[in-house]
């Protein structure tokens, strides 16, 4: 047998292996859970962003309810939409994320401030999105590692 046909033997043996297949199985349940998460919120983050720089009144009375000035609606809402872009992108998804979590710490903060009843929306919001970066990147998994007893 030559070395290039014991590695071919090697390698159709792991393949065949169940441990090994119910790791990419799993692998997979945990990406496409991760896909839904962040697009669940990408999509929520799109709309809240595109609404504040197309001006809808709803989003922009908002502002004023907070005690923003209606003339911070467009630089908020691109910036919102432009981090956003960045964390669904698989290449720049953390660092998409950093200010994803930035802007959701701030709406948390405001609605806190002005005693909103619905100030957790926005953290469980940022904590849905790392949840789904973590499930889907394996850079992510690096950066927060979760040990096992």
């Amino acid at each position: 047998m030559t070395p290039t046909s014991a590695i071919g033997a090697a390698e159709v043996r792991v393949v065949n292996d169940p441990m090994v297949s119910s790791a990419r199985r799993a692998n997979r349940a945990s990406s496409a859970t991760g896909w839904v998460l962040t697009v669940l919120v990408g999509l929520f983050l799109l709309i809240d962003g595109g609404a504040r720089v197309a001006g809808f009144k709803p989003y922009v009375d908002g502002l004023t309810q907070f005690g923003y000035p209606t003339s911070l609606a467009m630089p908020i809402g691109l910036s919102l939409m432009i981090s956003t872009l960045l964390m669904l992108v698989p290449r720049t998804a953390i660092l998409g994320s950093i200010p994803v979590t930035e802007y959701l710490g701030g709406a948390t903060a405001t609605q806190v401030r002005v005693q909103d009843a619905w100030f957790q929306f926005p953290g469980v919001l940022g904590a849905m999105a790392w949840l789904g970066l973590y499930l889907r990147d394996g850079r992510a998994r690096e950066l927060i590692p979760v040990r096992h007893p």
